[in-house]
C-alpha cells in the first residue's frame, strides 16, 4: 500500500509498541504532527522545552525498559535535543530521537533552521541517520529500534527531510524483530566460577548494566550463593535490594565507608556490567591492584578500560549469571559477617542527619511503596543515594554518567507518563532554575510528582569543593535569587508546601504524597549541608573524609 513518509514513521512507531511520544512541534515536522493528528492512536505530551521532552523520553524509557521517544523541529529545536540525546548515551538509555529538517532542494544552503544535526549527534548516538528518501523510512525506523535495544543500550537519531514526510513510498507492516541476548557458555565463564571459588574475600560491584539486563533476581542468588557483600554504584541502584543484609551501600566518590573498606580488603571483585567510572576506581592504577577482578559486560569496549580485568566476560549480565550461579557451590564467610559488623557499626557511629536528609529519610518511609524516585544532579543526588533505599530496578532515575542539571523534572514527567505511579523528585535549587519551565507540563498532565527542592541558595556540590579546596573562596556558588518557590508553583497550577524546621516534615509530606497532582515543597536548608563521606578524585579509597573536621 502506499503512504506519505509521515505517515509511514506513524505506522512503524505503532509496529514497535510506541504508545507515547514527547516533543515539539514546528515547521520541518508539520507533516508528522499532522500524522500523528489523524491517526490519533499515539499519546502526544508537548513540554515546554525541547531539552524537557527529550528527558521525559530518557525517564520513560527507565522505569518501563522501553524506547522513548522523542519529536523536535529543525534547527534549534533539533540541538535543544542535543544534551538529553548525550544524557541517555552516557547512561545506556535506549531512545528514538527523530528531527525534521529542510527539504532537500534547501538542504547545504544554509536555510532557515537548517542545521547539520547528523554531524553534531554522532560521537553521542550509537547511530543516526539522515532520511532523504521515503521508501528507505521504514527500514530504518525498524533498524533504528533494533539498534536502540541490542547489546548496549541507547540513544539514535532520524533525521528526515521534511519533502520526505510528504512523499508517497510502498509501506507493507511488519512484526518488529525481537531483540534476545546471547547466552553465555559455560566455558567462558570456567575461570571466573574457578577464581570465586578460591577467593575468601569477594565483594560483587553492581552496576548499571544489570539493571538493563533485569539481572536483579540473578545478582540475589550470586550474592547468597557466594555470601558475599554487595557495592552498587549509583546507576546500579535498585539491582540489588538496599534492605538485603549483604548490602554495603554505594560505593565510589560519595559511597559509605564500608563499601570502600571492603573494596580495599577484598581479594576478588566481581564487576556485573559496572564501567569503573573515575567516580568509582578514583584511582584507576590502584584500584584493584593485587586483586582477582571478574568483569561481566555487554560491551566490549569497557572490558580492560579503566581497570584491567583478570577474567573479562563478554556478556549480558543476566544470561552470564544463569551460567555461573549454578557452577558455584554455596559457601558461608567470614568476610560477609565481618562486612555486616562493619557496616552496622558505620551506621551506629554515623552524626546525626541533617534537615535535608531527615525530609530524605521521612519521605522514605512515607511514601507510597511503589513509589519511583527521580533526581537532578549534586548533593541532593548523593543524599539521596545515601538517604532513601532504592529496593526495586527501575524505579530511580539520575543522571551518572553527564551528571545533567536540569534532568530531573523532565524525567519525572516521563516516569509518571509511563507508569501513572508517584514520582518523587529531589532536585535542589540551582538544578531546578534550568529547567523549572516543566512544572507547568506535569501540571497540565495532572501527574502525581512531589518535587523536594532542597533549597539551600546555593550550588550546593561546587560551594562544597570550594568550602573544602578552594579556602572558602566561593566564586559564584552563592545564588542571589529572590524566588518565592510556593508562589511560582501555585502561579503554575502546582501546589506549594514549606518545610524549615522537623516539625514541618511529616505534615508537609502527608499532604503531598495524598495529593494526586503536582506539589511543590520548598525544602528550606542551610548551605552548610555537606556531602559526606568523601573521596578527593585521584585519591585511593584510604583517604575518606567523613567529617568535616577532618578535611
Amino acid at each position: 500500500m502506499k503512504k506519505i513518509g509521515a505517515e509511514i514513521l506513524i505506522e512503524c512507531l505503532k509496529e514497535q509498541g510506541v504508545t507515547t511520544v514527547f516533543g515539539y512541534p514546528g515547521g520541518t515536522v508539520l507533516d508528522i504532527y499532522d500524522a500523528l493528528y489523524r491517526d490519533g492512536t499515539i499519546e502526544h505530551v508537548i513540554t515546554s522545552h525541547e531539552q524537557g521532552a527529550a528527558h521525559a523520553a530518557d525517564g520513560w524509557a527507565r522505569v518501563t525498559g522501553k524506547t522513548g521517544v522523542v519529536i523536535a523541529t529543525s534547527g534549534p529545536g533539533a540541538t535543544n535535543l542535543v544534551t538529553g540525546i548525550a544524557t541517555a548515551y552516557m547512561d545506556s538509555v535506549p531512545m528514538v530521537a527523530i528531527t525534521g529538517n529542510v527539504g532537500a532542494s534547501l538542504l547545504g544552503r544554509d536555510s532557515f533552521q537548517e542545521v547539520d544535526i547528523f554531524g553534531i549527534t554522532l560521537p553521542i548516538t550509537k547511530h543516526n541517520y539522515i532520511v532523504k528518501d521515503a521508501s528507505e523510512l521504514a527500514g530504518v525506523v525498524r533498524e533504528a529500534f533494533r539498534i536502540a535495544n541490542s547489546g548496549r543500550r541507547g540513544p539514535v537519531l532520524i533525521d528526515i527531510l521534511k519533502n520526505v514526510q510528504s512523499m508517497e513510498a510502498e509501506y507493507e507492516p511488519q512484526k518488529p524483530v525481537a531483540v534476545h541476548p546471547k547466552s553465555v557458555p559455560a566455558l567462558a565463564l570456567e575461570g571466573a566460577a574457578k577464581a570465586l571459588g578460591a577467593a575468601l574475600r569477594p565483594v560483587i560491584m553492581v552496576g548499571g548494566g544489570a539493571i538493563a539486563a533485569d539481572a536483579s533476581k540473578e545478582v540475589v542468588a550470586l550474592a547468597e550463593k557466594l555470601d558475599a557483600p554487595v557495592v552498587s554504584t549509583l546507576m546500579g541502584l535498585g539491582a540489588f535490594p538496599a534492605s538485603h543484609p549483604l548490602f554495603m551501600g554505594m560505593i565510589g566518590m560519595h559511597g559509605t565507608a564500608t563499601a570502600a573498606k571492603l573494596c580495599m580488603e577484598s581479594d576478588c571483585i566481581v564487576a556485573l556490567g559496572a564501567r569503573f567510572s573515575d567516580r568509582v576506581a578514583l584511582n584507576r592504577d590502584k584500584f584493584a591492584q593485587g586483586k582477582t577482578v571478574i568483569h561481566i559486560d555487554i560491551d566490549e569496549a569497557e572490558i580492560d578500560k579503566n581497570v584491567a580485568a583478570t577474567y573479562p566476560v563478554l556478556g549480558d549480565v543476566k544470561e552470564a549469571l544463569v551460567t555461573l550461579v549454578p557452577m558455584l557451590k554455596a559457601v558461608r564467610r567470614p568476610f560477609a559477617e565481618e562486612a555486616k559488623a562493619l557496616r552496622a557499626q558505620e551506621k551506629a557511629n554515623a552524626d546525626a542527619p541533617e534537615l535535608g536528609h531527615r525530609v530524605l529519610i521521612e519521605a522514605a518511609k512515607l511514601a507510597p511503596k511503589d513509589v519511583i524516585v527521580a533526581t537532578d544532579v549534586g548533593q541532593h543526588q548523593m543524599w539521596t543515594a545515601q538517604y532513601f533505599p532504592i529496593e526495586k530496578p527501575r524505579t530511580l532515575c539520575t543522571s551518572g554518567g553527564l551528571g545533567t542539571m536540569g534532568y530531573g523534572l523532565g524525567a519525572a514527567i516521563g516516569a509518571a507518563k509511563a507508569t501513572g505511579r508517584h514520582v518523587i523528585l529531589v532536585t535542589g535549587d540551582g538544578c531546578f532554575n534550568m529547567n523549572l519551565n516543566e512544572l507547568s507540563t506535569a501540571v497540565t498532565e495532572e501527574l502525581p510528582i512531589t518535587i523536594l527542592l532542597m533549597n539551600n541558595r546555593a550550588l550546593g556540590m561546587v560551594r562544597q569543593w570550594q568550602k573544602l579546596f578552594y579556602g572558602n573562596r566561593f566564586s559564584q556558588t552563592n545564588i542571589r535569587k529572590r524566588t518565592d518557590y510556593v508562589k511560582f508553583a501555585e502561579s503554575f497550577g502546582a501546589m506549594g508546601l514549606v518545610i524549615e524546621k522537623d516539625e514541618d516534615i511529616v505534615p508537609a509530606l502527608t499532604t503531598a504524597f495524598a495529593t494526586k497532582t503536582p506539589v511543590l515543597v520548598d525544602c528550606r536548608i542551610s548551605n552548610d549541608e555537606n556531602v559526606l563521606p568523601m573521596i578527593r578524585p585521584g585519591a585511593t579509597y584510604d583517604t575518606i573524609i567523613t567529617k568535616w573536621e577532618e578535611k
